[in-house]
């Protein structure tokens, strides 16, 4: 009779229920080392967060030797304490939406918005979007996917609206920089942009306006796109975000920064005001039509947002500049062009650029 090997033997004998028991402690014991990581890192992230203030100070006048007060070490010490700030707001956002938007695939994300009713469609459609992470660059292939799912055009439109304007590291950014009820209002006047919006072309009726090569794209089976499963693939799933989001817009930061910094220690207050101010009744309209030809993300807008505020600018003014920029640049239009007729984008700039006046108005004689 041959022998089996101790360890073999041990296993054996075992059965399936200690293997199992000492996989599952091997599995928690992995999870608790994890845990402690994140926590640490966690801890790390504050502790250099919470410093960053002093520090630019002390860069600022004690280092380099500025005189407080002076134009030059306002715009200095903005650059010095929101550049790191805002980029490590963005790292731990982009992280935390990465893994959330680990559970929204495009594929998925159709699947939850087609058979609705349009104006839940709607609804759902605008809060979808913020939690999704497609910007201008994905209109195309979204647009096409949701045609071919049969999402009615005023839903697939609110979505298209909502996803890069109502953008969740704004929010989180807004949050920080400004408060929460800065964040508030953006996130709700966006929102109910997006809805409003697509409703009305939705009443429309403007498919007709969508380009015929579009039109005539025959359903195919819908190929299931699946995501991370496991809380590792999550994490790395965040983790890739990070290096892919940041690594593309920081310039943008930093360039917003620099702009922000300049306002904050050079432009007169009481210029800003003038021009930006709740008095310029025709400040709004001005603010959407320099926004239109600009392009940025929202994250790279935040800082120059902070500045005018700060500066005496009106916040609808300021709200109505920054949406502008983001859900009518003129990159996106010349992109949703290849997919959609002249008289439906004149109508999706028009409905979305009125509803953006009507923020800014608003919140001008509200707040």
């Amino acid at each position: 009779m041959e022998l089996k090997p101790i360890a073999e033997f041990k296993t054996c004998c075992a059965g399936p229920k200690a293997i199992s028991s000492v996989e599952a402690a091997a599995a928690r014991s992995i999870k608790v080392s994890e845990v402690a990581i994140f926590i640490v890192v966690l801890a790390a992230w504050w502790l250099v967060y919470q410093s960053l203030l002093p520090v630019a100070r002390y860069l600022t006048y004690d280092l380099i030797g500025l005189s407080q007060g002076s134009h030059l070490a306002a715009a200095v010490e903005f650059f010095i304490y929101d550049t790191p700030k805002v980029l490590m707001l963005l790292t731990i956002v982009v992280f935390g939406v990465g893994i959330i938007n680990s559970f929204f695939t495009p594929e998925r994300t159709r699947r939850i918005l087609a058979g609705k009713k349009e104006s839940v469609g709607n609804i759902l459609a605008a809060f979808l979007g913020v939690a999704t992470p497609f910007c201008s660059c994905s209109a195309i292939p979204l647009f096409i996917g949701f045609v071919k799912a049969g999402i009615p055009l005023g839903v697939t439109l609110s979505f298209l609206i909502s996803a890069p304007m109502v953008n969740e590291v704004a929010i989180v950014l807004l949050y920080g920089l400004l408060g929460w009820q800065v964040a508030a209002i953006y996130m709700g006047t966006g929102l109910a942009i997006a809805m409003v919006a697509g409703w009305v072309i939705g009443r429309l009726k403007m498919e007709r306006h969508i380009e015929d090569w579009v039109t005539e794209i025959r359903a195919v089976g819908a190929q299931v796109e699946s995501g991370p499963q496991t809380l590792r693939d999550r994490v790395r799933y965040g983790l890739d975000a990070v290096k892919d989001i940041v690594g593309k817009v920081w310039k943008w930061i930093v360039l917003g920064i620099a702009v922000g910094a300049f306002i904050h220690g050079y432009v007169p207050e009481n210029f800003l005001a003038s021009i930006m101010g709740k008095d310029a009744w025709w400040s709004v309209p001005i603010a959407v039509l320099i926004g239109i030809p600009m392009y940025s993300n929202a994250a790279g807008m935040i800082p120059v947002v902070q500045a005018l505020i700060g500066k005496g600018a009106a916040l609808g003014t300021v709200l109505a500049f920054m949406m502008s920029v983001i859900a009518l640049s003129l990159p996106e239009i010349i992109i949703l062009r290849k997919v959609l007729k002249m008289r439906l984008i004149a109508t999706f700039v028009g409905v979305v650029g009125m509803g953006i006046l009507i923020v800014g108005y608003l919140f001008n004689v509200i707040i």
